[in-house]
């Protein structure tokens, strides 16, 4: 027979798990409601882990009672997320529901930028003096758990002006002698970041070291606090989710896809189609510009679209390869150089093999049943084999540049989309294509008056 307290911890396990499960689909509501069957600590650690938009719907669903409970079971990192969600008239009610010691430590944080290293940091972590004793230490580690600081691998040692000295792990600590102090203990060469340097170099800081927390210091090396792993992995997920979706050609949703609306997705998504749009217009000027040629010989137009998709699909390749490449860390404005010799022998070697297939394509498997074709199949092919070549190169490097300029000039490189490189190859690619028909056929086509 079942014991009734395992009943009950298999009924409570049930029902987060059911909870986590249906909790898109319910209703603002329905959401209050399941949230408030929980336990005390598994709605703790399932607050903690929602997104900062819907602890705040819940925040905004609860009772004057239930929102005090409910802010302080984040740490002020976590509370100066949620509280940035809010206009900043209506974060002063909230913060007023903290203690005095919290408050100005949520107030500290909501100084800083959301995407710099201060704006991320926990005020709270484990610090000792460099003069304790291991076994102080300990006890001193010990008392701060009790009451309540969440302890990660490290403690860090701190001078009286709180300027950082060295740093020891706790493996090292509980093996250390008893007596042993903590200046000898301690490791003093810290990675460290500063409070204003920008997440995504807080993110490479922690996979070129391999780290799970890092102290975060100002100018002078006081320590501010501690951005962890867990934090850095959400920022991660964040900014290749930026990224991806400006790749795309589409500014970056901040919210749930199924949560934005369609006048949040309007003003998401129509502006760069716009842009788009307006820029395609030029590849109309220049198809009207050869207009003439087209009506001398329709056949031409049949092979647009292949020099088209050829240039447009070369060049989002290489943006896209680009921009993941800087976004990693591997690539800089200063490697240009390399970039541009690397993709120009891509580019010219990718041309090549397409355009050598173009030109089978036409002399020799295409049907023969045209007899005015059949005298000018193989000029017709060498204006493909160079068009091929030329889109293709061309599209591989504006693909490959374009992201490298942006970083250059302190932009985005993500703005470089493929669509947008796709559009200014198409351009281009319907000068050089009419440009070698007119030069390959010339004694086909009479002069354009």
């Amino acid at each position: 027979m079942t014991d009734p307290a395992e009943l009950n911890a298999l009924t409570a396990s049930l029902a987060v798990e059911d909870l986590r499960d249906a909790w898109r689909l319910l209703d603002a509501a329905e959401r209050i409601e399941g949230f408030r069957l929980l336990g005390r600590e598994d709605a703790q650690e399932f607050f903690g882990a929602l997104p900062s938009a819907e602890q705040l719907q819940l925040i905004e669903q609860s009772s004057a009672t239930e929102r005090r409970h409910l802010l302080r079971m984040l740490a002020p990192d976590d509370a100066a997320d949620l509280l940035q969600e809010l206009p900043d008239e209506q974060r002063q009610p909230l913060l007023g529901l903290y203690d005095d010691v919290t408050r100005r430590e949520v107030a500290s944080l909501l100084a800083y930028r959301e995407d710099v290293a201060g704006g991320l940091m926990n005020p709270r972590f484990a610090r000792v003096r460099p003069d304790m004793t291991v076994e102080e230490a300990i006890l001193y580690l010990r008392r701060q758990a009790n009451e309540g600081l969440e302890l990660y691998t490290y403690a860090y040692v701190l001078d009286k002006e709180q300027r950082l000295l060295g740093v020891v792990s706790f493996r090292d600590l509980f093996r250390g002698k008893a007596t042993a102090a903590m200046r000898d203990v301690m490791k003093t060469d810290v990675v460290r970041v500063h409070e204003e340097m920008d997440q995504e170099a807080v993110g490479a800081t922690f996979a070129e070291h391999d780290l799970v927390a890092l102290p975060v210091v100002d100018a002078a090396g006081r320590m501010k606090g501690v951005v962890t792993v867990d934090d850095i992995v959400d920022v991660v997920q964040e900014e290749a989710t930026e990224d991806i979706h400006k790749i795309g050609g589409s500014v970056a949703l901040d919210a749930p896809y199924l949560e934005v609306g369609l006048v949040g997705m309007l003003k998401k998504r129509l502006g760069w189609l716009l842009v788009l749009f307006f820029a395609q217009m030029l590849t109309v000027v220049a198809m009207s510009y050869f207009q003439v040629r087209i009506d001398q010989l329709s056949l031409l137009s049949l092979f647009v679209p292949l020099i088209l998709s050829s240039g447009g699909n070369s060049g989002s390749q290489a943006s896209t390869l680009v921009i993941r490449a800087m976004s990693l860390g591997e690539l800089r404005p200063s490697d240009w150089k390399r970039v541009f010799l690397n993709e120009l022998a891509t580019g010219l070697t990718m041309g090549l093999v397409l355009g050598v297939i173009g030109f089978t394509r036409v002399v020799a498997i295409w049907p023969g049943n045209e007899e005015q074709f059949a005298n000018f199949s193989w000029q017709l092919a060498g204006a493909i084999l160079v068009s091929v070549v030329g889109v293709v190169l061309w599209g591989t490097l504006i693909g490959s540049m374009l992201p490298i300029l942006l970083r250059r000039f302190g932009l985005d490189p993500a703005s470089a989309s493929a669509p947008l490189v796709a559009t200014l190859s198409d351009v281009t690619g319907i000068v050089v294509y009419f440009s070698a028909v007119s030069w390959f056929l010339s004694h086909v086509l009479p002069p354009v008056a």
